[in-house]
């Protein structure tokens, strides 16, 4: 087995379902973000805050045509990186799955990963776009300081949630098949 995962040793097992779990978790997130927040409630845009940006970005104002015309091509940017990192995360898991291929869907270890990767979608996202960048905020007004707070907790709880959940799955070997918990050697 070690030869089929590359490792040796004391890391030696099974293949993790741990990156393709995070990084589908990432893009599956950012598609959550970029459909409910940008699409359906209009809550922002990528550059909809640039007006009050900490790096100088022209402000494309979303409530303008032209300005919404240019926020709509950065938010399809943004779907694009979601897209290619739910391609990657699906890519990675089909490598490391050889073996009953439909029980990994079934996986609490998986989907905990996925929330580990939603969650860190929301902090890395909330703390760069919102607070170090400032192009954009989670609902831009009076309160916006609350909400891109509020979205950074959410970020939190679900890393939480997500640990606990993969914490509570049987442990899944990806190359054969197996389930439950590894022996001590």
């Amino acid at each position: 087995m070690a030869a089929a995962t590359g490792r040796t040793g004391a890391n030696a097992g099974p293949a993790s379902l741990q990156l393709p779990g995070i990084v589908l978790g990432v893009g599956l997130g950012g598609f959550v973000d970029g459909i409910l927040l940008h699409q359906l409630l209009q809550w922002h845009h990528m550059l909809s805050s640039t007006d009050t940006d900490n790096i100088g970005v022209r402000f494309y104002d979303p409530r303008t045509v032209p300005g919404l015309r240019m926020n709509t091509v950065w938010d399809g940017l943004f779907h694009v990186v979601c897209w290619l990192a739910v391609l990657t995360g699906l890519a990675v898991l089909y490598s490391r799955v050889t073996h009953r291929r439909r029980r990994v869907w079934t996986s609490r270890v998986l989907w905990g990963w996925v929330l580990v990767g939603w969650g860190l979608f929301n902090l890395v996202e909330g703390i760069v776009d919102h607070q170090i960048l400032g192009v954009h905020h989670v609902h831009a007004g009076p309160y916006q300081v609350w909400w891109d707070i509020g979205f950074l907790v959410l970020g939190a709880v679900l890393m939480a949630v997500g640990y606990l959940v993969k914490r509570t799955g049987t442990p899944f070997d990806p190359e054969t098949g197996a389930t439950g918990r590894p022996r001590a050697s």
